[in-house]
């Protein structure tokens, strides 16, 4: 079982929305679960992708009504915990793909790394340490670049990758 998640911005732009939905579908093809926060923007077109080659998807609300997920998330895990619901995802993840996003994305990403999973970007955050740039998250240049970086890169584990 591979476990991907899609994050990024609630408010996406329309070439943020085209490329997470072909990231999703594209995950989806490959087999993978795509995990997301479950709700609009980046999250929605992600999950649209996946759920047209029915592909499974798994929502991470923020909330405690599931009502809140998108009309594409077939499992939504409502939390209750707010914005920490960031940690839940960046842990149950294998490889996170950041498409945009604002300061949620950000965390997300910070999450994943310290938690030693591996990030790619699509046109997303840039870091640095002084003026030195960090080498931690993987860049794409595509949707479909981005899936594969991301499942080449997968831990190998029990749990699969």
């Amino acid at each position: 079982m591979t476990l991907v998640a899609v994050i990024g911005s609630g408010q996406a732009t329309p070439t943020e929305e085209a490329w997470a939905e072909e990231v999703g579908r594209r995950l989806a093809e490959a087999g993978a679960i795509l995990l997301c926060g479950g709700r609009g923007g980046v999250m929605a077109a992600a999950c649209r992708g996946a759920r047209a080659v029915g592909g499974l998807t798994v929502g991470i609300l923020p909330g405690t009504d599931p009502a809140e997920a998108n009309r594409w998330v077939v499992v939504p895990l409502a939390t209750g915990l707010g914005e920490a619901r960031n940690a839940v995802i960046a842990c149950a993840a294998q490889a996170v793909i950041a498409i945009g996003g604002e300061w949620g994305t950000l965390s997300e990403i910070a999450l994943a790394r310290k938690m030693g999973r591996p990030v790619v970007g699509l046109g997303t955050w840039q870091l640095a340490r002084g003026r030195e740039p960090a080498e931690d998250i993987l860049r794409a240049s595509s949707p479909a670049e981005a899936v594969e970086l991301a499942l080449h890169v997968l831990p190998r584990s029990p749990r699969g990758g």
